[in-house]
């Protein structure tokens, strides 16, 4: 029997890794930040966060399309800026970086090798909601959330599956109210789905086909947003980011949060990815555009850029 006795997570204080540099912050007025943060100027919104193989982070600024570099010893560098929004990004094997755009769809970016270049940009003459977060299985196929302005008003957002080689897409999971953040478990097995406006995760089992089945709630939280950016450590324990509750909380395989991962300050916690092979996972706070660092429990999941 399971033993159905719970106690209170336990809190883990993340600390400021780094912080955009003043000289990027430049901000100006434009229209993600008028559809998204209505009567404010921001001068970065920060999200993405992936490492390279050489222990580069990288991470997107969303309204101005660019995409940093901050190298190991904390040193940021502008790898790319053009006309998108990008939003996820995970390092491919063979180095590259993929990410998903919400204006302009799947890219791909070779970085030192200028601009990303369209890799899926529209499904049978169809243009995308509006693209959120991506992740690869140990094939190399490649998972992603269709978002757009979904919500409980519209839960017409998508998850697909992108084979390579082949190219074939597929439409995984259909009918999701903001399909935000996404991982695969540890044994590429089970995805699960941030579900923001509904304010869950989702969870679903990934069949021998690839297609998905038997997709539930796993997790239910409370917020004016929800559940964003999730990764995954080497014990199937998750962690997801919330926009709106100043951290990230950490649940076991059955759904119990066990730990609380604090933002030292700033609310709007978008995502996260652990640092290849160590337990330190990095997060990104929007509201401030700081990357926070914290200690967890154990390693995270190995990744398909470092196989």
């Amino acid at each position: 029997m399971w033993n159905l006795s719970f106690s209170p997570p336990l809190v883990i204080q993340a600390r400021v890794l780094t912080r955009l540099p003043q000289e990027f912050r430049k901000p100006v007025s434009n229209a993600w930040c008028d559809a998204n943060k209505p009567g404010h100027t921001i001068d970065s919104f920060l999200e993405g966060p992936s490492f390279d193989r050489a222990g580069n982070l990288y991470v997107t600024d969303i309204p101005y399309g660019r995409i940093f570099r901050i190298a190991p010893d904390l040193e940021w560098s502008l790898v790319a800026q053009y006309d998108g929004w990008p939003n996820g990004m995970a390092v491919h094997k063979d180095g590259s970086i993929w990410i998903t755009d919400y204006r302009r769809g799947l890219l791909r970016l070779e970085p030192g090798k200028g601009d990303p270049v369209a890799l899926l940009g529209h499904r049978n003459s169809e243009s995308f909601r509006g693209m959120n977060d991506l992740t690869f299985d140990f094939d190399g196929s490649c998972y992603f959330t269709d978002q757009g302005q979904t919500g409980l008003h519209d839960p017409t957002g998508r998850v697909y599956r992108y084979s390579t080689p082949g190219g074939r897409l597929e439409s995984v999971i259909s009918g999701v109210p903001s399909p935000n953040g996404m991982a695969l478990d540890a044994t590429r097995k089970v995805i699960f789905v941030a579900v923001t406006r509904a304010n869950q995760v989702w969870r679903g089992p990934i069949l021998a086909d690839g297609t998905v089945s038997k997709v539930g709630a796993f997790r239910t939280f409370f917020g004016t947003s929800g559940p964003d950016g999730m990764a995954v450590d080497v014990d199937n324990r998750l962690v997801v980011a919330h926009a709106s509750l100043g951290g990230a909380f950490v649940i076991d395989a059955r759904g119990e949060v066990t730990h609380f991962v604090k933002s030292p300050g700033g609310s709007t916690v978008t995502n996260v990815a652990y640092r290849p092979g160590t337990s330190k996972l990095v997060m990104t706070e929007s509201e401030t555009g700081a990357i926070l660092e914290a200690d967890l429990p154990a390693r995270g999941a190995p990744l398909y850029s470092h196989q």
